[in-house]
């Protein structure tokens, strides 16, 4: 079981990270097509800032697991101080779990639920009925990054609880 986690977590990593990527690119291509239409031809298409801010809320949240994964998320004072203890490094990954915790579980919940219970009243559900004006497609296409990402760093989350050790510098091995 800790095996299958550990590689359904680097999988999860390296197809993320293959998307991000991609998603980064288009944002940029579709960009500099926004400036060229614009200050060549004085008319950009309309549907260029729109893909470009997707594929930004794509790549950030995205770009958040792969951070999680490798353990290059913001760690405070770690320059300043020294190596603590085992037993308080220890207790500063159970805070750092529980932290995580508080923050993911509740927006996957109510990305599938409401407020009041129910599926149709879930942040997904309710972005199902909207459309993106230029683009003319369910809003829900663009708001799935969300709960997408908060349960990959979820699974990254589990992963490091079986032993996934992946630091910045051992990033290199998953490619």
């Amino acid at each position: 079981m800790r095996h299958l986690i550990i590689s359904t977590s680097d999988s999860l990593h390296l197809i993320m990270r293959r998307v991000a990527i991609f998603a980064v690119c288009l944002m940029f291509v579709t960009v500099v097509v926004q400036i060229i239409a614009r200050y060549v031809f004085s008319s950009p298409p309309v549907w260029t800032e729109d893909v470009a801010r997707y594929a930004m809320v794509w790549t950030g949240l995205l770009g958040a697991t792969l951070s999680f994964k490798t353990q290059s998320d913001a760690v405070l004072m770690q320059s300043i101080f020294p190596e603590p203890p085992h037993i308080l490094a220890i207790f500063a990954k159970a805070v750092q779990s529980a932290a995580v915790l508080t923050f993911v579980l509740p927006v996957i919940y109510f990305c599938f639920i409401g407020l009041k219970g129910g599926f149709a009243k879930g942040y997904l559900a309710r972005q199902s009925g909207l459309t993106a004006d230029t683009l003319g497609i369910p809003m829900v296409w663009i708001s799935v990054a969300v709960p997408l990402s908060m349960i990959i760093i979820l699974i990254h989350l589990f992963a490091r609880w079986a032993g996934d050790d992946v630091t910045e510098n051992s990033t290199a091995q998953l490619d």
